[in-house]
């Protein structure tokens, strides 16, 4: 996969490429697969893990605060920073570590409608409904989790690792790992 990076997203952003530049998230497992929904990975305790052992816990000891931006929605490919729950993170700051990549499903203009009414009545852009009925998402993450990038190549990978089996934990039965990360300046 190739994905850009937001510079409007910077503390998101540079946590990122300092990680990958570090070679953090090499060997790391895509270690909670939802098909429909997300894969995620970035827990530093998944790269030597047991088959079948339950993750998503791991990271550094730090977070980072939210940098929510009305123009970057979890559409398909969206990357997006992985938090606790509200109720012991009302502030929404990202885990230093987690991230997912949005693979969600195609909405219609129905489902987005009744999703203003859950989301306070803030409305979609024309470019997000076109967005979400034409490749899909998961916009009921919107202002919840920080996005910042989205995947600009390789989007069938996202459904071929949603496709792998899961245990009940949404761990894939076989390991799905990141090999490595390059990065590549503008």
């Amino acid at each position: 996969m190739k994905i850009e990076l937001y510079e409007d997203t910077p503390l998101h952003t540079e946590n990122f490429l300092k990680l990958a530049e570090e070679g953090f998230y090499n060997g790391i497992l895509f270690h909670r697969v939802i098909k429909d929904f997300m894969i995620q990975t970035g827990d530093p305790d998944s790269k030597n893990a047991a088959p079948g052992e339950r993750l998503g816990f791991g990271g550094l000891n730090y977070t980072i605060p939210q940098e929510f931006k009305k123009q970057y929605y979890h559409k398909k490919g969206a990357i997006a920073a992985a938090r606790q729950s509200d109720d012991v993170n009302p502030s929404k700051s990202s885990s230093s570590t987690q991230f997912y990549i949005v693979q969600g499903t195609k909405l219609t203009d129905v489902q987005l409608s009744k999703l203003v009414q859950s989301r306070a009545h803030i409305p979609f852009t024309d470019q997000q409904k076109n967005d979400y009925k034409t490749f899909g998402g998961t916009p009921h993450l919107d202002y919840q989790y920080t996005v910042f990038g989205q995947v600009i190549e390789g989007l069938e990978i996202i459904d071929k690792i949603a496709s792998f089996q899961t245990d009940n934990a949404s761990r894939p039965l076989k390991d799905v790992k990141i090999l490595s990360i390059t990065i590549i300046s503008k």
